[in-house]
């Protein structure tokens, strides 16, 4: 942090106090029980859904659409639950127009799918503002679990094996517990304190502790674990971010966006957060979006979003990049970064374009966010597959996440990985397939 004080032309307070508030609450409203029964009217209950082939963890979503038509929200948040537990977050942080409500007849139909997202907040919502757990755990096995990282994938799979009865023991290298949806998720999306609000209902089936500031090959070694537990879980995310290895990168005003991100949703008072005048960001996925459009929203004038190939090879979806020019984020495609320029401190970056034409072109910028990928380290013990984790590293550990191949790194891929690995740690605890 301490570069983007002293940089020229970063400063806090852009904006008139009360805007900070506006600016990073709720993305969408609410649905009110009207609203919800309206919005439920219109699926048509497929018997072959193709939302529920589209969703990672195969939610039924037709028969919880169904239960809130019914007026039995908190059933149909059982529904959503008994297949994903992180079931409130992938409602506010999914690409439904990716997944679920891509997949929609109506949405093929009518270009306008039924918004399985808000409703499945509206039902999750509802029980989780009820007292008491849902689920309640199966006698104890005896068993002891090591889950590191506290993400949703380390989530998923420690909850699944508490209902089991198995004791957990969560390691989280971080302060607090959330991963992503703590420290990494646009402010907007995930209003309100609801991460760390779900952690806390989440661990109120009981049978899982959790230690926090305790980072695997740093205070933690995986023999370790192995020795101590009877099976380990890996959720250790990717902790690395990969370099522009370009001129001027380590000039003051350059820095993460991961960083950044995780820096504003652990800010209490965002009028204190300091903010380029002129921003640039690269990279073309949903970091690079949520970097893109909160500095916009903390006052930035002008903030430009770059990506190196068309805009058909972003990772972010076409409604995330939609609501980033809405926000007044201007997108640069082909157009790759060369050199960053200035005395010091960023004044410029330099991009060429990739199109072929051979041509230059430099952008002013007092504050530069790199959001180009991240990448995990290798370790002693563990099994690597190119940048990241196997899927199984080594004999009695599982792995599942962002820290392993196979997945697009959604919150909904790792809460799927996780409950399924914790049905084969289950299954390897009980002689009942290890």
């Amino acid at each position: 942090m301490s570069n983007s004080v002293t940089t020229p032309g970063i400063r806090h307070g852009r904006l008139p106090a009360e805007l900070y508030a506006s600016h990073f609450d709720d993305l969408y409203p609410v649905y009110d029980p009207h609203e919800a029964m309206v919005a439920a009217d219109r699926c048509y209950f497929c018997h072959d859904a193709p939302c529920i082939t589209a969703c990672p963890t195969e939610i039924d979503i037709p028969l919880f659409i169904r239960q809130i038509q019914a007026g039995q929200p908190e059933a149909a948040a059982r529904t959503i639950f008994d297949q994903n537990i992180l079931g409130g977050t992938c409602a506010r942080v999914c690409p439904t127009e990716t997944l679920c409500e891509g997949a929609c007849v109506r949405e093929a139909a009518e270009g306008k799918p039924v918004e399985i997202g808000r409703l499945q907040r509206y039902a999750t919502d509802a029980l989780m503002a009820r007292q008491g757990h849902p689920y309640a755990r199966a006698d104890s096995t005896g068993k002891r679990v090591a889950v590191v990282g506290a993400g949703p994938a380390g989530l998923a799979c420690a909850h699944r094996l508490a209902m089991h009865g198995h004791e957990v023991t969560i390691h989280e290298a971080e302060a607090k517990p959330g991963g992503l949806n703590e420290y990494g998720i646009a402010a907007y999306k995930m209003a309100g304190g609801f991460a760390a609000r779900e952690v806390e209902w989440l661990m109120g089936i009981g049978g899982i502790t959790l230690e926090t500031g305790k980072a695997l090959g740093r205070d933690l070694s995986l023999d370790q674990l192995q020795a101590g537990f009877d099976a380990v879980f890996l959720g250790i995310g990717l902790g690395d971010v990969n370099r522009l290895d370009i001129p001027g990168e380590n000039l003051d005003g350059v820095r993460d966006a991961v960083e950044f991100i995780a820096e504003l949703r652990q800010t209490e008072d965002l009028s204190r957060l300091p903010i380029g005048r002129d921003v640039v960001v690269i990279g073309g996925g949903m970091t690079a979006v949520d970097a893109a459009v909160q500095s916009k929203l903390l006052g930035a004038e002008h903030v430009s979003m770059l990506y190196r190939r068309g805009r058909e090879a972003m990772s972010a979806s076409d409604h995330e990049i939609e609501h980033a020019a809405t926000e007044g984020v201007t997108i640069i495609t082909n157009a790759t970064p060369v050199a960053i320029h200035g005395q010091g401190a960023v004044a410029e970056v330099e991009f060429a374009y990739t199109d072929g034409t051979g041509e230059n072109f430099r952008l002013r910028a007092d504050q530069v966010f790199k959001a180009i990928g991240q990448k995990l380290a290798g370790m002693d013990g563990l099994t690597m597959e190119g940048r990241k984790l196997a899927a199984q590293p080594a004999a009695g550990v599982w792995a599942g996440g962002d820290c392993t191949g196979g997945g697009e790194d959604l919150t909904v891929t790792a809460v799927a990985q996780g409950r399924d690995a914790a049905a084969e740690i289950h299954a390897y605890l009980t002689g009942n397939g290890g």
